[in-house]
């Protein structure tokens, strides 16, 4: 199939461009490139996608830009869409707001504009165990309340679920929301824990550890993200018929609309996964200890019956195999020789992105 994915140079959306890619999709991938984070890492993962796989083209496009992305749909045509481009990180949302509403709610309205002009068979997209926010009754299952966001960042992804409902009611949009548990592995964003605490560890600094190091995180190695969404993608719901109005269920519908999580279903106390961190890199942290942060969440873990349910499926990597293979990852890139070969290959793909 031809399948159009947003965020195709973020961390999930690489490794999905090479999975679709070598599994013989027709891939078309859109990202603006945006300095968030070092842009140099998302011009090195599409060319590691190139080279373990096809050349495929990957449009520089910004998801606010209305009459591009209706540009793209028409010349495209998609038959699936993964919607994977977001503003993500729940700490940036306190600084810089209006980035979240403008990717992530106008953003997404452009996505879905999109599929209802230029109808697509599915519409697979990105959202976050961080929409569960207050809730601490664990496992996290779909059905369960999602009234309490922590942060911006976790509202705009429980807006994401509501505006795909109402697309899917309205126009026959098949879309699922998928709540993603804390993705780790290699080529990872450098915003997010592995990457800083291996960082900080390599160079001998301080690793802080709010609510004293007690939080504890349900870890989803990509390898299991991507295996989640590819057995997903020939699956578009096609609507619960025993949906009762009276006592609904909030994660399906009459229409053709369904949630699911896609997590680990183990959860890790992030002392505990410091240490495995430790382990495979063969050194201490050095650690400060500190209070609970605004915006953070307690303690996610999955309940994935759902994912189950439908695909057979549930993610199965462990933390110490998953960590295993993101040290070595991250041992070669950040290597010196490496780092200049990075850096020397991004202008050249510059050119590349259309």
């Amino acid at each position: 199939m031809k399948v159009l994915v947003t965020g195709a140079a973020g961390f999930i959306g690489a490794h999905t461009c090479l999975r679709l890619l070598r599994d013989g999709h027709e891939v078309v991938g859109l990202d603006n490139f945006n300095d968030y984070y070092d842009p140099a890492l998302k011009h090195a993962r599409l060319r590691w996608v190139r080279e373990q796989a096809d050349d495929f083209e990957v449009h520089r496009l910004d998801l606010v830009d209305r009459d591009g992305v209706a540009r793209l749909f028409a010349i495209e045509r998609p038959e699936v869409v993964i919607h994977l481009a977001a503003q993500a990180g729940v700490r940036y949302s306190l600084q810089n707001p209006q980035a979240y509403v403008d990717s992530n709610l106008a953003g997404f309205l452009n996505i879905l504009e999109g599929c209802r002009r230029h109808p697509v068979r599915h519409l697979l997209y990105a959202s976050s165990s961080s929409v569960y926010g207050a809730n601490q009754r664990t496992p996290y299952r779909v059905q369960d309340a999602v009234d309490h966001p922590l942060s911006l960042y976790a509202a705009t992804k429980k807006a994401n679920e509501a505006m795909a409902h109402s697309y899917s009611h309205l126009f026959g949009i098949a879309c699922s929301g998928l709540r993603f548990f804390t993705v780790y592995g290699p080529w990872g964003r450098p915003d997010m824990s592995p990457m800083q605490f291996a960082k900080a560890i390599s160079e001998g600094r301080p690793i802080q550890l709010f609510n004293h190091g007690r939080h504890q995180r349900d870890f989803t190695y990509i390898d299991d993200i991507v295996e989640s969404l590819v057995r997903l993608m020939p699956h578009p719901p096609a609507g619960n018929s025993d949906w009762n109005a009276l006592e609904p269920d909030p994660a399906s519908s009459q229409a053709p609309w369904r949630l699911f999580n896609i997590g680990g279903q183990r959860p890790v106390e992030l002392l505990d996964y410091l240490a495995l961190l430790e382990r495979h890199l063969q050194r201490n942290a050095v650690i400060e200890l500190l209070p609970l942060q605004p915006g953070d969440v307690l303690a996610t873990c999955a309940d994935a019956s759902a994912l189950a349910q439908v695909t057979g499926f549930t993610p199965r990597i462990s933390l110490d195999e998953g960590l295993r293979r993101f040290v070595a990852w991250f041992q070669e890139y950040y290597s010196h020789t490496a780092l200049e070969a990075n850096r020397a290959g991004e202008q050249s793909d510059q050119r590349r992105a259309v």
